[in-house]
């Protein structure tokens, strides 16, 4: 069977189509008899509106394009949850796609969000240069997360990265450690702030930075962890580890297992993003937490001020992150 269309919807509500678009796009002007008289036939058969082709035919749009650096990172779905909350209470519609952190991969599906001709396009901890996101920004408000930018078009949500791995190695030492390395997040844009806050608060207590490069991700995490195993004798391994992500923690965490070193009787493991992966009983990893609902739901808040309120001025959004202490972390053996 064929897609139903409007002129069905209006020929099953006894109404003009013209009536029917005004019910899809809720207008005032119709009453609560036919708009109920429309909805139900719409139901009936099944209609959707077309959201494209809605854009399309007006001069304004609903649509919200989301780009997704790592679907397999919960940290994304948490984040992704704030905003469809936030989208669905401002009347608006998410459209969401993935680069897989390849700056290649992600200028084409920047490409196919801005073909929707969106409202408005938020793009999650991407790796794409700045010259495609000064681009993307003259076409459409841009909402950047977990990524900073000089872009005056475009609008950014964050957290204090340099803070939350300064709560780390606080943490670390007041439980006696000394001898900690951070596995950064590598190209990743948060890795930065990170690198430089556990580099700073290091060296404030007074002890050697040490910095593995290592990405956002379980397998860079458990490399990262052989690396050092080939540096260091069991004996003389580190007492505690910070990690860029949960992510990469797991992937720590699975490597020190295979080399016989316990968590954390042997070796402390904090991780970063408070993910539902480390609130899991058997991982209970002590880790950074952001607030990933409240992030998604500031970036959609700050394309709705764009859209609708008319603000061009940039908004720079920094939220503080808190450590949660869990079982990965105690005082070293030594």
């Amino acid at each position: 069977m064929s897609r139903p269309t409007m002129e069905d919807v209006a020929a099953r509500a006894g109404v003009s189509r013209a009536l029917v678009s005004l019910v899809m796009r809720n207008s005032p002007k119709v009453s609560e008899h036919r708009r109920r008289a429309v909805q139900q036939a719409a139901e009936e058969l099944g209609y959707q509106p077309h959201l494209m082709a809605r854009s399309l035919a007006s001069r304004t749009s609903n649509i919200v394009g989301v780009m997704v650096s790592d679907l397999r990172n919960t940290f994304f779905a948490d984040v992704v949850e704030g905003m469809d909350e936030a989208a669905q209470e401002a009347g608006l519609e998410l459209v969401l796609n993935t680069g897989r952190r390849s700056a290649a991969r992600e200028r084409t599906a920047l490409t196919s969000l801005l073909a929707f001709r969106p409202g408005g396009i938020i793009l999650l901890s991407p790796v794409l240069p700045a010259t495609a996101i000064r681009e993307a920004a003259q076409r459409c408000p841009l909402v950047l997360v977990s990524r900073a930018t000089t872009v005056a078009g475009a609008d950014t949500v964050n957290d204090d990265g340099e803070l939350g791995a300064a709560l780390a190695v606080d943490h670390l030492v007041s439980l006696g450690h000394r001898r900690i390395v951070h596995l950064d997040g590598g190209a990743a844009f948060a890795a930065g702030p990170r690198r430089k806050g556990y580099t700073a608060a290091m060296v404030r207590h007074g002890l050697e930075p040490m910095v593995v490069a290592c990405e956002h991700t379980d397998e860079a995490g458990a490399a990262a962890v052989r690396k050092l195993l080939n540096l260091f004798s069991p004996s003389n391994f580190p007492t505690a580890l910070v990690c860029g992500n949960d992510f990469a923690a797991v992937g720590a965490l699975s490597a020190l297992d295979e080399a016989g070193l316990r968590v954390p009787e042997d070796v402390s493991v904090v991780g970063y993003d408070n993910t539902s992966l480390a609130a899991l009983r058997h991982v209970s990893l002590t880790t950074i937490d952001q607030p990933r609902n409240r992030i998604g739901r500031l970036a959609v808040e700050a394309l709705t001020e764009r859209l609708r309120d008319g603000r061009t001025d940039p908004v720079r959004k920094r939220l503080e992150p808190s450590l949660v202490v869990r079982s990965t972390t105690a005082a070293p053996r030594d």
